[in-house]
């Protein structure tokens, strides 16, 4: 067991002296509270929330813990930060993620249409809570492992609001809580602050190692009033040294706040996180005093901050050691894996180590952007030294140069679907992360894919897959595209190359026919949502080519599955109206035929159908929702 306060002396209320008037009886509070799940996730950012309802949805019993009274971490409504993942690429356009994370961002266009950031925290709890083999527990932090050897027995957390001391028994423990204090508790070896360029080879990073970490920031926003408003500035605010600051701390567009007020560290960021966080108060106020009061922005005349954060947005901390750390030349050089099983392409933006502290260097260095995607290996993402510990997020096994690329939260949930799904299969083999990548990687791909994550240059080829033993395929119109490149196994337009079907018009429909009948059970089709807009939340919605504020227009609303009877009439089998996702999972009585149509009705506003993939399942295939 770790050193330190053990359990019995956290639940121990023995000195307690409550006079219960109900009873007239002194008593003792019962704090303590034990949970036995199949998967623990700490962490209730976007790598967890993607971490915890993929493990749920693969078949495992999940708590997801989290130390905040609401969801998100860097997101949330307390921080505000935006979820970026391959927002833009050289080409000018975007390959945004598919799979959990982009259901949470079409759920939120669905439930959240006024861009409310208190209702994007509820949007993340429906989300999470309405997974049936999923529980949350809110405002609790954990504390320590409880170690049986080398690998983690149990968690001991402690929950704020109910003074209560929970003890959390997994057979997998997925850390994403993004400072990693359960996985450091447990021994599992870290580092922070910047390598050498002679370790990775890598070009950015310093001559000499050195403790330096990107800062956290505290982000704010004013609204226009309608009317001149004075500002005062508080006591402990920080003047904002304009003379010496680099001109690439640019001050306009003002109203969503600057996100170079940063403050770094080159020790311990975790042990300085209270000082660092009046700091940022200080420089953001300060920063907003010199927009107000200079003279030099009359169009901040009407101007009043009408939110500002308490809690700053961590970039970097501990990063654990896995069986592989992910470097700057994997990324530029497009590296390919065995196990890749997810991707990034954000740029290399380094920010300034010293951050505002050092203001005459540019906030960032934006070293290098990317024409493509690259791949995220599995062994980057559990634990080398502890058996039973995966990690999703900015905490992963990488260096301080590529995590200056990767620690964007639609990326990190990419990580975190991946890390999520292989601990469930860990629990429904029998083994640990090491043993999925040495026995099952080729089976966690294939789950992913199934679940509409994207693997760059990785296609499926699920042999379950009914629709790819499929002889014929014929639309009722083609604009663009091919019925065959339905089953292809790539669910997008990847590198230039088609991989979809598209209608001229609506309705629209194709049909997939088989040599002798199939006994057919589900469908399983992905459909557009343009993966080259971005859909991400914003504080200020944007309609333009590179961001839509609704639902993608090209998304299905309405869809309906036939089958071909033997008489050859068609037989509806399934339908779906206000479809919310990409993935279409449908379901029906087992069913034998040789041929079956899929008939678009509408969509969210396009004029004609696209689909990337048609997959079929008998009743003992994989694919259950």
């Amino acid at each position: 067991m770790s050193e330190g306060i053990s359990t019995q002396q956290l639940t121990d209320r023995r000195g307690d002296q409550w006079l219960k008037l109900a009873t007239a009886e002194l008593g003792l509070p019962n704090r303590s509270q034990t949970h036995a799940v199949d998967v623990a996730v700490l962490g209730g950012g976007m790598a967890g929330i993607c971490a915890a309802v993929s493990a749920a949805r693969n078949g495992a019993k999940v708590l997801l813990i989290q130390d905040r009274a609401v969801l998100g971490g860097n997101a949330s409504s307390e921080i505000r930060v935006i979820v970026h993942g391959v927002t833009r690429l050289n080409t000018g356009k975007a390959e945004r993620e598919t799979g959990i994370i982009e259901e949470i961002l079409l759920h939120n266009r669905f439930h959240n249409p006024q861009h409310s950031y208190p209702v994007w925290d509820h949007v993340l709890y429906d989300f999470v809570v309405r997974e049936p083999n999923l529980e949350l527990m809110l405002n609790t932090q954990a504390l320590r492992a409880e170690m049986e050897g080398n690998r983690i027995r149990s968690a001991v957390c402690w929950q704020a609001t109910t003074e209560s001391v929970v003890t959390v028994r997994a057979q997998q423990f997925i850390d994403c809580s993004g400072d990693g204090l359960l996985a450091a508790t447990a021994g599992a070896l870290y580092r922070t602050g910047r390598e050498a360029s002679s370790e990775f080879g890598e070009k950015f990073a310093p001559e000499q190692a050195d403790g330096w970490q990107m800062g956290p920031t505290i982000l704010l926003s004013s609204e226009d009033m309608g009317k001149p408003v004075p500002f005062k500035a508080p006591s402990f605010t920080i003047p904002f040294d304009v003379d010496h600051a680099h001109p690439n701390r640019r001050i306009t567009p003002f109203v969503e706040g600057f996100w170079w007020v940063e403050v770094g560290s080159d020790d311990d960021i975790i042990a300085d996180a209270e000082v660092i966080r009046h700091k940022l108060l200080g420089y953001a106020y300060g920063v907003w005093e010199y927009v107000k009061n200079s003279g030099k922005y009359p169009e901040a005349e009407n101007y009043a901050l009408g939110w500002v954060g308490s809690l700053s947005g961590r970039r970097e901390s501990r990063r654990f050691i896995g069986d592989y750390i992910l470097s700057e030349p994997d990324q530029l050089e497009h590296k390919h894996f065995d196990d890749a099983v997810a991707y990034g392409g954000w740029p290399l933006d380094e920010h300034n180590p010293g951050g505002i502290e050092r203001i005459g260097d540019p906030p960032s260095f934006w070293h290098e952007h990317f024409d493509r995607v690259y791949q995220i290996p599995f062994r980057s993402l559990y634990s080398g030294n502890i058996e039973n510990l995966l990690f999703a997020g900015r905490n992963v096994s990488q260096t301080h140069v590529a995590l200056s690329s990767s620690r964007v939260m639609a990326t990190c949930a990419t990580m975190g679907q991946a890390v999520g799904t292989a601990a469930a299969l860990c629990v429904r083999h029998g083994v640990n992360p090491r043993g999925v990548y040495e026995a099952h990687i080729d089976e966690l791909q294939e789950q992913l894919l199934r679940d509409d994550a994207y693997i760059p240059q990785r296609p499926a080829h699920d042999r379950a897959d009914l629709a790819r033993q499929a002889r014929h395929f014929e639309a009722s119109s083609t604009q663009s595209g091919d019925p065959s490149l339905l089953i292809d196994g790539v669910p997008r337009d990847e590198h230039g190359e088609t991989h979809h079907w598209q209608s001229q018009e609506l309705p629209a429909n194709v049909t997939l026919s088989w040599s002798e009948p199939v006994e057919l059970h589900a469908v399983l089709i992905k459909a557009d949502t343009n993966v080259h807009r971005n859909i991400m939340m914003l504080k200020r919605p944007k309609d333009d080519a590179d961001h839509t504020s609704t639902v993608p227009i090209e998304l299905v609303e309405a869809l309906e599955v036939e089958v071909q009877q033997d008489n050859g009439e068609w037989r509806r089998v399934a339908s779906i109206e206000q479809n919310p996702t990409r993935r279409i999972h449908l379901s029906f009585e087992p069913v034998t035929t040789k041929a079956l149509r899929v008939c678009v009705l509408r969509t969210y506003g396009a004029d004609q159908a696209k689909l990337f993939e048609v997959r079929c399942y008998g009743s003992t295939g994989p694919a259950s929702d």
